[in-house]
């Protein structure tokens, strides 16, 4: 009834079943609240249906699963969606942001109903539910540039420098040739990392299983490519010249993927067995992740990049070079590891999307690789390592955990996990 008049979370519009076109709006707000339960209910079960033994015929909710996953049910739902919008044609811009409003109500009490229900078995989903004693712990990782960011640091940099030398009356080097510059390293850089991948991966078959030596001597060979494009970029000094606040307040400003520093801040102010959150990037300043990230707890949010070199304040084109290679990344990723204070190894979920990240990746015991990098993708097949979309892949995993009682695996993973937002990775690591 709430519903029906168009009360939203305490609000209440007034609805009077007068005229045919307020019956109409009445319509309206009442399938604005169903439609989202039929489409979930419908989802849902294709979802499981696709996970289980068609042979089965003993599962107790096969009967719930098979109506729900039907054509017929499939069909209801449709019907109540097209008549959702056509109801909705003759509605005002204030009636549709109640229809909206009423929807994604409704989604959300029908979401919060399912993780209600009691859960009597380990599961793995929420992956930080399973680390709750005071040894066994979880530690996050992830990449920065492209996993967290909307756009690649290197190129935020290269403006503020551009800008930099606009705003000084005797730069180092005039803009527009900063501008050149920048241009023509990128330039070498893509094209030299192109022919590099392809010599790589030439045209014959993928290998099954995993051949780690063999991808790790392909990482080094993009590890000289990566080397030497960073060392170009210092012996250019076009990054001379940037003030330290204006970095700053550039990270401040950084466009993050939707749903990443929700993740972020809401793990770090989580009261659950996640340890310690780390920032592995080959990102040149690591006080552009810092202040992008500054609502982080240090005591819970480590960075690890490379450093821009300054006096008083002004970069000197120099660098503190700690983070060039994929070799790097794994070096901090193990030693973060040793260093864990607790006598039991923890868990570790990587979180990445770039070549740079794919020894991590295996070597953590869940690693997520999120956005479209071909290369990777490429390079993974090419040594023999499978990329498995994030559901069916954690009911494979669910299932070693009722086996094994375990997730901790030894050495390499073969198996990565592929999502298409951060979405998919807070549902995963901390429920809805």
């Amino acid at each position: 009834m709430e519903t029906a008049s168009g009360k939203v979370g305490g609000e209440k519009f007034s609805v009077k079943i007068v005229t045919p076109f307020e019956k109409t709006k009445l319509a309206a707000y009442t399938l604005s609240a169903i439609s989202p339960c039929m489409r979930m209910y419908s989802f849902i079960s294709k979802e499981i249906q696709a996970l289980l033994n068609p042979d089965d015929t003993e599962h107790i909710y096969k009967k719930w699963l098979n109506s729900l996953s039907s054509q017929k049910f499939e069909a209801s739902a449709s019907s109540i969606e097209d008549l959702l919008d056509k109801l909705s044609i003759s509605l005002t811009g204030e009636e549709l942001d109640v229809v909206e409003r009423l929807y994604h109500r409704a989604m959300k009490l029908e979401l919060e109903f399912i993780w209600s229900q009691p859960v009597v078995q380990q599961t793995i989903v929420p992956f930080s539910r399973i680390h709750n004693s005071a040894e066994d712990n979880l530690i996050i990782f992830c990449d920065f540039d492209l996993t967290c960011t909307a756009i690649d640091s290197s190129a935020l940099l290269a403006e503020l420098a551009i800008v930099a030398a606009t705003n000084v009356s005797e730069p180092s080097m005039p803009s527009t040739d900063i501008r050149k510059t920048w241009s023509n390293l990128f330039e070498q850089y893509v094209e030299e990392y192109r022919q590099c991948i392809e010599s790589i991966i030439p045209s014959e078959a993928d290998v099954e299983g995993l051949d780690y030596e063999g991808l790790c001597k392909a990482l080094e060979q993009i590890s000289d490519i990566e080397k030497s494009a960073t060392s170009r970029v210092v012996d250019s000094t076009v990054l001379k010249g940037l003030n330290l606040a204006d970095i700053r307040k550039a990270g401040e400003r950084l466009t993050f993927q939707e749903g990443c520093r929700r993740f972020l801040q809401d793990i770090m102010e989580s009261k659950s067995s996640i340890k310690e959150v780390h920032v592995l990037s080959y990102c040149w300043s690591g006080d552009l992740i810092k202040s992008a990230l500054q609502s982080g707890d240090e005591k819970v949010l480590n960075v690890h990049s490379n450093d821009l070199v300054y006096e008083n304040s002004i970069s000197t084109g120099g660098m503190i070079r700690k983070m060039d290679s994929p070799m790097d990344k794994l070096r901090a990723f193990n030693d973060i590891i040793k260093c864990s204070s607790n006598s039991v190894k923890p868990s570790t979920v990587y979180i990445g999307g770039s070549v740079g990240d794919l020894l991590c990746l295996l070597e953590a015991d869940i690693g997520i690789v999120i956005g479209s990098s071909s290369s990777l993708m490429r390079l993974g097949n090419r040594f023999g390592i499978s990329f498995v979309p994030l559901f069916p892949g954690l009911v494979t995993k669910h299932k070693e955990l009722a086996e094994t009682g375990s997730l901790i695996h030894k050495g390499p993973s073969n198996v990565l996990y592929t999502v298409s937002n951060w979405d998919e990775i807070y549902a995963f690591v901390l429920g809805q």
